[in-house]
């Protein structure tokens, strides 16, 4: 199958990996790859089902999507790395670091939580399913919409909005049903956070709903030395809300990482 990335900076520089959310893809980060290639040797790529990636069968898991992050480390000569993790690509990032913690400097986790579905979200997810089937794209992406992003943004900045809206409607329907039940079925990550030993950050937006300050801070407690920072006048898609806030605080978490790893 075909993975697509870009790869920007230099490539001696300390390499960071964005894995997006769903159902995006690798252009949501492009605010934070503009200003960390130019410092650092920035990655970001389309997950399986994504983007311009392929989509196969459908047929996903967690699992898989972090087997794809290690064979394009490998690809890439990659030994270590930095890798920053929004919503689905936090769960990835977490399984990741609990299986193959060789491989990293430091994380960042996004708008994302450790614990594993609840029955009743379980039970939401095949109801999108079952919509997507039924309805079609157009109006599940009305629905994530409302819930990813702070009421405001819908005045004050709906062109990100309309952005995101193209992004999932040009998602196959094929892929947005497997990856729902990829989420459905991620193991929970909780007892893997008192083991991660490599510098975290966490960042979550003040309103978000999705993944709440609440599971922030639960994480925050369990991961030792990690740092905390709930980005204001956002709510899911907080790097895309507020850029200038959440790009300050990577870029000032990247800074102190090269100052402890020296």
């Amino acid at each position: 199958m075909s993975i697509h990335y870009i790869d920007q900076g230099r490539k001696d520089a300390l390499p960071v990996i964005f894995l997006h959310g769903f159902p995006l893809n690798l252009e949501m980060w492009n605010e934070q790859m503009k200003v960390v290639s130019e410092q650092y040797r920035a990655i970001a790529y389309d997950i399986r089902g994504h983007g311009q990636s392929d989509v196969e069968d459908g047929q996903y898991t967690i699992e898989s999507h972090v087997d794809d992050l290690i064979a394009l480390l490998d690809q890439l000569n990659i030994k270590k790395v930095v890798i920053v993790g929004f919503s689905m690509g936090g769960y990835i990032a977490l399984r990741a670091l609990e299986r193959n913690p060789e491989r990293f400097r430091g994380a960042v986790l996004s708008n994302t939580k450790s614990e594993a579905d609840t029955d009743m979200n379980k039970l939401n997810r095949f109801k999108a399913m079952k919509s997507v089937k039924e309805n079609g794209i157009e109006a599940f992406a009305d629905g994530f919409l409302k819930m990813a992003f702070a009421p405001e943004t819908f005045k004050t900045n709906p062109e990100i909005v309309e952005n995101i809206r193209k992004v999932i409607k040009m998602t196959p329907s094929r892929s947005i049903m497997g990856t729902l039940l990829a989420l459905a079925a991620r193991t929970d990550t909780t007892s893997v956070l008192i083991k991660i030993k490599v510098p975290t950050l966490i960042l979550v937006g003040e309103k978000d709903e999705i993944t709440s300050p609440k599971d922030a801070k639960s994480m925050h407690e369990k991961i030792e030395r990690s740092e905390l920072h709930i980005i204001p006048n956002a709510a899911h898609m907080s790097n895309l809300e507020n850029p200038f806030v959440y790009n300050e605080k990577l870029l000032n978490f990247l800074r102190r990482l090269l100052e402890i790893q020296q």
